[in-house]
């Protein structure tokens, strides 16, 4: 019986080895599947629309071959469609067959943006990329987009689109049963093994002389040739059956042993494909749930790409600091943030000691709050903490993109104080929107918020709004003061009595712009002009520009017998609440700046 049950667990064992063997082998399937994509060259650009890209799961491996210059960039399906808007293109959307794609022309639909003179322009180094690979030849990668997210395939932007493109996605064809059937499979043959030792070893015990009981058998006479042949020593050479049986069972042992050392080898070679993938029992910690609220446009920008363009911006003003040259920060600047760089650049080419205005700074990115909206133009704010351990500074800054074919650039740039507590913001995967100019939901609309601080400005605690703003902790009033003293005391020195000087604020030109925070209340960035005027009181009089290089140097004269107007630039960041809020209008940073002086009428 104990040889039937080894039979029966050989058989199993050939049939569970054989099993596993076969599902690593012959009845694996592939392990990726592959899609090529062919084009007429027809376009400068094709499109590969995010279903084609999604139509398999898993991470998808891209190649595009080309003759010369080989672009590819990926970003939100609607922002790489509103860049292709003004020229025509070659869309590649999945086919009627899962398995197919289909390939179609698709004119332009605009006209030539506004930004760009012609419709051959690179795509190289666009804002609206999350990520770009630019080779020659063949450009390969891997990628991980939702459906939502498409790619640019393109040479240099004039150049015929590379025509060979192929898609390959990752198939699982994992054996999870293949190492429990080989490893079962071994054990069912080692149990086979000791099954059959022991059938052996029981045929040997059932051979051996048995003692039977009472009666005594009868005493037989003893062989007289037997005893003959013991007694002259001669040994007989036919082997008993016991060492016969011993010999036996160890050459049917080692037979075994290679049967079962092709299993450990089989079981060995099986990588951890090939075994059931069992989940963590560790339970995650809890983490809170950000809500987004419903029918809420997508962030403009991730975070990474915000550090991206914040570095690009930074390079870019770098080195027109260094040339002086106001069209090339005009490529990164607007607003305030340009006017003040304009008139540093021509205080700097007539006087050579005058600083520069601080660098933006490059990294890191502290905190990055964009809007949401699927439209033009566009808002993000950043804050971002200076490297340069010599001269440690915070900046805030409105950043602004005017159209799909144009680049970010700053409108507004402040400093912030170590003090300064920010409002609790929107994590930058949610984003914020942006509040309209004459929104009612705060307690002061952002057009009104500079012309009130201006008010402030004039009348002090006589003002108006004086009980709309927390001047307790603002730190710009106080600056401004001491600057009306200087000024009034350097006419005092020079004038000696002959001369008069006056002080204004108003509302500068530029728009505010206000990005909502949690709390329902808003950021706002807003511009305000501060204008000292100095005339002499005695018509024989004139006022001297000895002692103010800057002023003579924007006006082009050094003295005048109407007197001079000066005006400063004030960038300033509120934190305004929300309507019936009980707290104040607080000041958040602010960077004020020589923007123009003239002679007076």
């Amino acid at each position: 019986m104990r040889f039937v049950w080894a039979v029966v667990a050989f058989v199993i064992a050939a049939a569970m080895i054989g099993a596993g063997i076969a599902q690593r082998t012959v009845l694996q399937g592939p392990a990726e599947a592959t899609e090529a994509i062919q084009t007429d060259g027809s376009t400068a650009y094709t499109l590969i629309d995010g279903a084609v890209l999604t139509s398999l799961p898993g991470a998808q491996s891209l190649r595009v071959e080309g003759t010369g210059a080989v672009f590819v960039s990926y970003a939100r399906t609607t922002d790489v469609k509103a860049w292709l808007a003004d020229v025509p293109y070659t869309a590649v959307t999945p086919g009627g067959d899962p398995a197919t794609v289909t390939t179609a022309l698709v004119p332009a639909s605009t006209a030539t943006p506004s930004s760009d003179a012609t419709t051959a322009r690179t795509p190289v180094g666009s804002d609206l990329w999350l990520d770009e690979y630019q080779q020659t030849g063949s450009v390969s990668t891997t990628l991980q987009l939702p459906s939502d997210m498409s790619v640019l395939v393109a040479s240099d932007g004039s150049a015929p689109a590379p025509t060979n493109i192929t898609v390959t996605w990752p198939i699982d064809n994992s054996t999870p049963w293949a190492g429990p059937l080989i490893a079962g499979g071994g054990v069912a043959l080692l149990a086979g093994i000791v099954l059959y030792l022991l059938g052996i070893l029981h045929v040997r015990r059932s051979r051996r002389p048995r003692r039977k009981g009472l009666p005594l058998p009868v005493t037989e006479p003893i062989s007289i040739a037997d005893t003959d042949a013991e007694a002259k020593g001669v040994i007989s050479s036919t082997p008993s059956r016991r060492s016969l049986g011993a010999a036996g069972s160890r050459r049917r042992s080692l037979i075994a042993v290679p049967a079962l050392g092709v299993s450990v080898a089989l079981l060995a070679g099986c990588s951890a494909d090939a075994w059931p993938q069992i989940a963590a029992s560790d339970t995650p910690s809890a983490s809170p749930t950000v809500i987004v609220p419903e029918g809420q446009f997508p962030p403009v920008v991730t975070e990474s790409q915000a550090a991206r363009i914040v570095s690009r911006i930074s390079a870019a003003v770098a080195q027109a600091d260094s040339a002086m040259d106001e069209n090339a920060a005009a490529t990164r600047l607007s607003g305030p943030a340009l006017a003040e760089r304009t008139t540093n650049y021509a205080l700097r080419k007539a006087i050579p000691d005058r600083p520069a205005l601080p660098a933006i700074p490059a990294e890191p990115v502290q905190i990055t709050l964009p809007q949401t909206t699927e439209g033009w133009p566009r808002t993000v704010m950043t804050v971002v903490e200076s490297a340069d351990a010599s001269a440690p500074t915070t900046s805030i800054m409105m950043m602004t993109q005017d159209d799909p074919w144009s680049e970010y650039r700053v409108s507004y740039i402040g400093n912030l104080e170590a003090s300064t507590n920010l409002p609790e913001l929107a994590a930058p995967y949610v984003g914020a929107t942006q509040v309209p100019p004459d929104s009612s939901f705060l307690v002061m609309a952002p057009n009104q918020v500079a012309t009130a601080y201006a008010d402030l400005i004039n009348n002090g605690q006589n003002s108006a709004s004086w009980g709309s703003f927390d001047t307790a902790n603002d730190l710009l009033l106080p600056a401004i003061e001491d600057n009306k003293k200087k000024r009034t005391d350097e006419l005092n020195q020079t004038g000696a009595g002959t001369a008069q000087i006056s002080f204004s604020a108003a509302a500068g030109p530029a728009s505010p712009i206000a990005l909502a925070t949690l709390d329902t209340g808003a950021i706002v960035a807003v511009n305000v002009y501060e204008s000292d005027t100095a005339k002499p009181t005695n018509p024989d009089a004139v006022i001297k520009l000895d002692n103010n290089p800057a002023v003579k140097a924007l006006t082009g004269v050094d003295q005048s017998a109407t007197g001079f107007t000066t005006t400063y630039t004030d960038q300033i960041f509120f934190y305004v609440p929300s309507q019936g809020s009980n707290d104040k209008i607080r000041l958040l940073g602010y960077r004020s700046s020589l923007l123009e002086a003239k002679v007076s009428p």
